[in-house]
């Protein structure tokens, strides 16, 4: 079996496990079947096999018996028939015989009783079985005709089997006429048996292939998993393969696989940490540089001040990148840590928005979020309040509402604007790094640097939490990062 190991990693990437995918529309999309599961299939297939075999050899077991049954008891009346007419010839060629002693004296089979034509009347061991449970063309033929004959005929709804052997020494037709019923009824019992057998069978069969397709399946089960830890960041996920020797190179592909997939994100994470250190040093210089010269601006002419303006602009825009490069990288090497403390939430919430680039936004405490003390990082809750409230007053013409709210357990803060809001498509793409959803070529003043809601994400996630988007009633955004209220 397939096992898992070297899960030590902590992080997952910002668009795992979020709630707030929407698949994008596509009126084109052909209508796609409903098909069952693999494992479904396999079960029904073992339960179908299983069903015609036992089907078949109920139904060959049935006409078996039935055709045994029904052969043994037709001769055994048959012969005992032959050995009664015998006996009614030899009775009969005496003088004065007594019939109805002679009928009652005759040996049967359980089941027969015993009919005697003689002159032109008719005689019978029982009151319900004379001349008239005989068919008329058995009379006819036997009688007439004077030919033994056997049939099997119904009298009232009754089967029965019917044998008739001519006495033509002595003018007489001998009958005998057996009750199919408790055949009849011990044939349906088997029947029934046979079908509960079958059923039965059916069941076992479905049991089985549900048993068979689990442990079948179950290596596939497991590399699902592990692509799915990986999926959502725990890049050191392997597999392992002691015991599926039949499995080996697949496992050993997708361990490959994951091998280089690892090495090239870290390779990534490593690029992007190396550039954003090296370039804070000439940063540093150049914003130095540029404030001599901000020092002396009313000396300058003015097509060099407004050169100065948009030079000043692009580098504050361009620190707050490598800044924020800087914190990604953090968190892509796994060392991001959290600096937890119990904080009165609806202070942190305000404080952060004082020092926004819209401090007079509103802030609205909900229900049961007043004075509500959590235990969270305080920083990073200030940062995701100031990337929300940027990115409204970047490309939403600023933020309307921040707002706190307690939800089943849990915190949320809440930033809304009334912007143009997000579509649908772009909900889950706004929260990925370098991603301005659908106003990604627009460019104006304080542009943002299409990271600051990837932060948000990641430290929602450090937290234990998750972001999402949704439409503001009345029109705008809502977006909304909620947060365990008891700590992460």
């Amino acid at each position: 079996m397939w096992s898992r190991y070297g899960v030590s990693a902590t992080r997952w990437w910002p668009d795992a496990g979020r709630p707030d995918f929407v698949p994008q529309p596509n009126a084109m999309r052909p209508r796609r079947r409903l098909r069952l599961g693999l494992r479904a299939r396999v079960t029904a297939a073992f339960a179908l096999g299983a069903l015609v075999l036992s089907a078949s050899m109920s139904i060959i077991t049935y006409a078996a018996a039935r055709q045994s049954t029904l052969a043994n008891q037709s001769a055994a009346v048959l012969r005992q028939a032959y050995v009664n007419a015998a006996l009614v010839r030899s009775t009969l060629r005496s003088p004065g015989a007594d019939i109805v002693g002679l009928l009652g004296s005759l040996d049967t089979v359980p089941g027969s009783n015993s009919v005697l034509y003689d002159r032109g009347r008719w005689y019978a061991t029982s009151l319900g079985v004379g001349q008239d449970a005989i068919s008329p063309a058995m009379q006819d033929l036997v009688v007439t005709h004077g030919a033994p004959a056997r049939q099997y005929h119904q009298v009232g709804g009754v089967p029965q089997l019917e044998v008739g052997l001519p006495v033509p020494e002595v003018g007489a037709a001998y009958f005998e006429v057996f009750s199919l019923q408790d055949l009849q009824r011990t044939l349906r019992i088997l029947a029934l048996s046979l079908a509960g057998a079958a059923l039965a069978t059916t069941v076992g069969g479905a049991v089985l292939g549900r048993w068979a397709s689990g442990r079948a399946l179950r290596p596939l089960g497991e590399v699902a998993e592990v692509a799915a830890a990986i999926a959502g960041g725990r890049l050191d996920t392997r597999l392992e393969t002691a015991d599926e020797a039949d499995l080996a190179t697949l496992a050993s592909s997708f361990n490959q696989m994951a091998d280089n997939l690892q090495a090239r994100i870290e390779r990534e994470a490593r690029f992007t940490s190396d550039v954003s250190h090296e370039l804070r040093s000439p940063l540093t210089t150049l914003a130095t540089s540029l404030g001599i010269i901000q020092s002396r601006r009313q000396e300058l002419p003015e097509r060099s001040r407004q050169a100065l303006d948009l030079l000043i602009a692009e580098m504050s825009r361009f620190q707050h990148m490598v800044t924020d490069l800087l914190e990604i990288s953090r968190f892509d090497a796994g060392a991001a840590e959290l600096s937890l403390d119990e904080v009165p939430l609806d202070e942190v919430v305000r404080q952060a928005v004082r020092v926004t680039r819209a401090p007079d936004v509103p802030v609205e405490i909900g229900p049961g979020a007043t004075a509500l003390v959590v235990r969270v990082d305080k920083r990073r809750i200030e940062r995701i309040i100031t990337n929300l409230v940027d990115n409204a007053y970047t490309y939403a013409g600023g933020a309307t509402m921040v707002g706190v709210e307690a939800h089943e357990g849990q915190v949320r803060l809440v930033v809304e604007d009334a912007g143009p809001g997000v579509p649908a498509e772009d909900r889950r793409r706004v929260f990925e790094r370098f991603s301005r959803g659908s106003t990604g070529g627009r460019r104006g003043d304080g542009e943002g640097t299409g990271l600051g809601l990837a932060l948000v994400t990641e430290h929602a996630h450090l937290h234990g939490g998750r972001a999402w988007v949704e439409d503001r009633p009345g029109g705008g955004s809502r977006f909304v990062v909620e947060l365990p209220a008891s700590g992460p």
